[in-house]
């Protein structure tokens, strides 16, 4: 019988199925309402793209056929508007992926990003060294971001489908102990693949997520200083994030400690964090610790690291803080974060049922482990969040 997990796996499979044709139908909408074009070049535009939704709809059946025809087709929107290339394009990412196999895929996700980088330029790059190279590095720098987070994708779904067949397994030794023992095989097998992916979800929230929003700030940043120390210090640190990134997702799919508290102290690694945070957006951040500084559970260190993490990456998106302040007190049975900015702050109210991904990510982690986290801010006066956990201490090696 169908659980509330297979009912929610199709809702998400339907959802997916549906995404070409929102993004198509919002490219479209933008591209009418904007810009100053004739009838007859709205007119033409509007026909492509009702080819492109029948193209979609009828053509999959062929994966190398359907995909050479949709990046043919995504080339000629992008040319007629930018709308185009910034939303509609993504379904050439997606379908590459999906329903191609090996080097094909890159192949597909290539042909799509040079044509996406194309549009957003307003041309071919110009004939020199320079422009070629940046077009080239451009184009290398999204095929690795989205073959990154597709194999982070894979690697959650193989793990899902494995649990499922072991599952499945045991469900058929233990076929004669039906009723309870039934009962409780199935809720095992939905809270552990909806741990895993909430695990896995807010890993890729905290490290993919995370970096790859740094890495577009970054080649963004160069591509407004294309010459001088300027455009290279932006492309080291695009490559920098790019590296810790890759190495923050095998952390995560083989659920290892992150790398910051690999080969150091709670506190030293939130100072790592909060320095190199700092160099990245301009921003001073402060790190105090109170209290006596006792070696805790994996699971505190790692909830208070991604805790600061969440909160400073928050404060570089809405923010526009001027100064950070991180307090991690050690008391007799709590260990306590504080992360205090003087930005533009907000309305609690709306983050009172968990607000966007990044708090209820932080949320999820701190309640696990029987936590609390609080949030205080309203325009104008900053922001603080404060989480709490319980003073688990680290277990001591048997002699």
């Amino acid at each position: 019988m169908p659980t509330r997990l297979d009912a929610w796996e199709g809702r998400l499979d339907r959802l997916m199925a549906a995404v070409p044709y929102v993004l198509l139908a919002v490219s479209t909408a933008l591209f009418l309402l904007t810009g100053s074009h004739s009838a007859d070049y709205r007119l033409v535009t509007l026909g492509l793209a009702v080819l492109t939704a029948g193209w979609v709809a009828l053509m999959t059946r062929w994966p190398a056929l359907y995909i050479a025809g949709l990046v043919i087709l995504i080339a000629a929107l992008s040319s007629r508007g930018i709308w185009f290339a910034s939303f509609f394009a993504f379904t050439g990412y997606l379908h590459s992926w999906q329903l191609l196999r090996g080097m094909w895929r890159f192949v597909g996700v290539a042909a799509t990003a040079a044509i996406s980088i194309v549009a957003y330029g307003g041309g071919p790059p110009e004939p020199t060294p320079t422009a070629i190279l940046s077009y080239l590095f451009f184009v290398a720098a999204i095929v690795a971001l989205v073959g990154l987070f597709s194999f982070v994708g894979d690697v959650t779904a193989e793990r899902s489908a494995e649990r499922k067949r072991m599952v499945s397994q045991l469900e058929a030794t233990m076929r004669e102990n039906a009723g309870l023992h039934a009962q409780l095989l199935i809720q095992a097998r939905e809270a552990g693949v909806l741990d895993e992916r909430q695990r896995m979800a807010g890993e890729i929230h905290d490290t993919l997520a995370q970096g790859l929003t740094g890495i577009i700030t970054q080649l963004q940043a160069a591509t407004h200083a294309r010459e001088g120390g300027e455009w290279q210090r932006h492309i080291d640190n695009a490559t920098r994030l790019a590296r810790e990134s890759l190495a923050e997702a095998r952390r995560s799919v083989h659920a290892v400690a992150p790398g910051p508290l690999e080969s150091a102290r709670l506190p030293d690694a939130l100072a790592e964090v909060a320095s190199a945070w700092s160099n990245l957006h301009g921003v001073r951040a402060d790190l105090t610790t109170t209290g006596t500084v006792r070696p805790m559970h994996p699971e505190v260190e790692v909830t208070v690291l991604r805790t600061a993490q969440e909160a400073l990456a928050n404060v570089a998106k809405h923010a526009e803080a001027t100064r950070v302040g991180l307090t991690l007190s050690y008391m007799d049975d709590l260990v306590t974060l504080d992360v205090r900015d003087d930005g533009a702050g907000f309305d609690p109210e709306r983050a009172k049922d968990g607000g966007g991904f990044g708090l209820t990510s932080m949320r999820r982690r701190v309640s696990r482990l029987a936590g609390t986290l609080e949030i205080e801010s309203e325009p104008g006066a900053g922001t603080a969040i404060s989480a709490s956990l319980p003073a688990i201490l680290r277990e001591s090696p048997s002699a």
